[in-house]
């Protein structure tokens, strides 16, 4: 791809809209039960934001490509089997190359099928455009998803177990070591924040901060500058 495509508004606007703006988790509240399920430590929000960006980035793709060809009485079912395919693939590269992180994610990885971002976006999106915005959308997407993923697992995980990135090694390979640390010695623990309910609450205090955040920089935004009160000041 040429890097120049990357900076032009559509791609800004794609990329504003996955990452923030328009946010798996933050803003649509979506995909809820993989991420409070799986979010007992940032390395398993990781795999599981990882695995799902691949799903996305591949689906939109192989949807944008068939769109012309895809009768539109039947779109939806199509959509489904794609994505099952692509989730099928991912499932079985885990479960050779990545065992014990497969065995941790368990069952939410086929439900990614179910994730109902994945045939949004192929539905709302990648059916309608070219492929090169359709794979960045559901890159975008997925990085959106995983940032969140990781944010999340990475609360719990600090307030649960005082560490971050725990295990990373044994479930993502030697080469994500450097992840693992131990920031509060021995930590006796918070057992609420490994269990749902804590996820709930550390999730609730991530939309309330990007609503807040959304609120100040609209209300920046509308607020009129020094030059503009001085020239109405000069004029009344």
């Amino acid at each position: 791809m040429n890097l120049s495509i990357l900076f032009s508004e559509q791609y800004r606007k794609i990329a504003r809209d996955g990452l923030w703006d328009n946010n798996v988790v933050l803003t649509q509240n979506l995909a809820l039960c993989p991420l409070l399920a799986v979010t007992g430590t940032a390395t398993n929000g990781l795999g599981m934001g990882l695995a799902t960006m691949v799903v996305m980035v591949a689906s939109n793709a192989a949807v944008s490509v068939s769109r012309h060809l895809i009768p539109s009485e039947i779109r939806i079912p199509i959509f489904v089997l794609l994505i099952a395919a692509l989730v099928t693939l991912v499932d079985i590269f885990l479960n050779a190359w990545m065992h014990e992180l497969h065995k941790v994610l368990g069952l939410f990885i086929p439900l990614i099928v179910t994730n109902c971002v994945i045939l949004g976006r192929a539905e709302a999106f990648a059916s309608k455009q070219p492929v090169m915005p359709s794979m960045w959308d559901g890159l975008m997407m997925g990085v959106g998803f995983t940032a969140a993923m990781v944010v999340l697992g990475a609360m719990r995980e600090i307030s649960s177990a005082g560490t971050l990135f725990a295990n990373a090694s044994v479930l993502l390979g030697e080469s994500f070591r450097f992840l693992e640390t131990t920031l509060i010695p021995e930590y006796k623990g918070f057992l609420l924040m490994a269990l749902p309910p804590g996820g709930f609450i550390m999730l609730g205090f991530m939309v309330a901060l990007k609503r807040l955040l959304d609120r100040k920089a609209v209300a920046k935004s509308t607020e009129p500058s020094v030059i503009d009160a001085i020239v109405l000041e000069e004029g009344a």
